[in-house]
Formats: structure tokens, C-alpha cells, sequence
């Protein structure tokens, strides 16, 4: 598989993308907040039928761009507005990493719920998140951020295939904690 991301000067796909790859075969997947798409391409090559949203324009137009150099039929970027909580398509897995704390923190249970009603029965929903906890007070001023046990409360009901709330660290430096949530919707 030709390393995409490397020839562009993109970062590598997100590492919780590459390991739920593992587990989900091919399938109509969609990239919210693609920003310029590191995991929409890494998953085109993959096979999946990717539809990739992002409300940056530029960042839409330069992933189309790539996709047309490469000959890559498989992906549809899209600008959407994720706040807007109405999708209109069915996934079998939709990807969400280090997206949410940069929505309104008043449409973040919105943009949730519209992702669970999207997922197709035994589809896959990945979500990374900042937190804000009194032990790692978030150090970073985002719009949104999740509370202890808030992503897994939103998710009951479904096939929790990973959760962990764990720290770690940003590309900037900055140590504060992620929930990070694989799931399976019951078929």
C-alpha cells in the first residue's frame, strides 16, 4: 500500500483508526472532521467507500485534489457542518478522532445521537475526545470537552470493543486525557 499521507506531508492515519481496522472489514465508512483527510485516504486504501466531511473548504478541496491525482474513486469529500447533526446516508463505520471538542458544546449530544442513528446494524462507531477531569484538568481551550463516563453513558446499549480513558499527549506537547470509544451497534 502506497503511503499517501507521507507523499502529501500529511500526518499518519490516527493510530485508533489503524487498530479498529483490524476488526472492521471494508464497508461504506464515513471521515467526520477529515480536516485534509489522513484517515479518509488511509481507509480508501483499505478498500472502504469513504465519505469524508469537514466545514473547511480548503481542506475538502485540497483531499479531492489528491483523490483525482490518484485516481481515487472511493472517496467523496464533502463540506458539512458537523454541528448541523443531520447526515444522510448510512455507515457501517463512521470515524470521529480528535473532532467533537471543536463543535458547539449545545449539539455535541445531537451530532452523537445523528452518528448512532446513521450506523448501520453491526456498524462501528469510533469516537477520540479531549476530557476535562479534576485529575487532568484540560490544559487546552476547546470549545467541548468530556466529563469521566460521559462517552460510554452516551453509548449504552451497544458493544462497547474498546473504552479506555486514558492520558496522553498532543502533538504540541499538551498531557490531558482522551476517551476513546470503540463500538458495535446491536444488529
Amino acid at each position: 500500500m502506497t503511503d499517501l499521507n507521507n507523499r502529501y506531508g500529511m500526518n499518519p492515519p490516527h493510530s485508533e483508526v489503524v487498530s479498529a481496522c483490524q476488526l472492521i472489514a471494508p464497508c461504506k465508512a464515513l471521515d467526520m472532521g477529515c480536516s485534509s483527510g489522513r484517515n479518509a485516504l488511509y481507509l480508501s486504501q483499505l478498500g472502504f467507500a469513504v465519505t469524508a466531511v469537514d466545514n473547511n473548504p480548503n481542506a475538502i478541496h485540497m483531499l479531492q485534489s489528491i483523490a483525482d491525482q490518484e485516481g481515487l474513486d472511493n472517496i467523496e469529500p464533502r463540506v458539512y457542518d458537523l454541528n448541523e447533526a443531520c447526515l444522510d446516508a448510512d455507515y457501517g463505520f463512521i470515524a470521529c478522532t480528535v473532532t467533537l471538542m471543536f463543535l458547539d458544546p449545545d449539539r455535541v449530544d445531537a451530532v452523537i445521537a445523528d452518528m448512532q442513528q446513521r450506523t448501520l446494524p453491526g456498524g462501528y462507531n469510533l469516537i477520540v475526545c479531549a476530557m476535562d477531569t479534576a485529575a487532568y484538568p484540560c490544559p487546552v481551550g476547546f470549545p467541548f470537552t468530556l466529563g469521566e463516563g460521559e462517552l460510554s453513558e452516551a453509548y449504552q446499549g451497544w458493544e462497547l470493543v474498546k473504552y479506555n480513558e486514558d492520558v496522553g499527549t498532543m502533538h504540541n506537547g499538551a498531557r490531558l486525557q482522551f476517551a476513546t470509544l470503540l463500538a458495535r451497534k446491536p444488529e
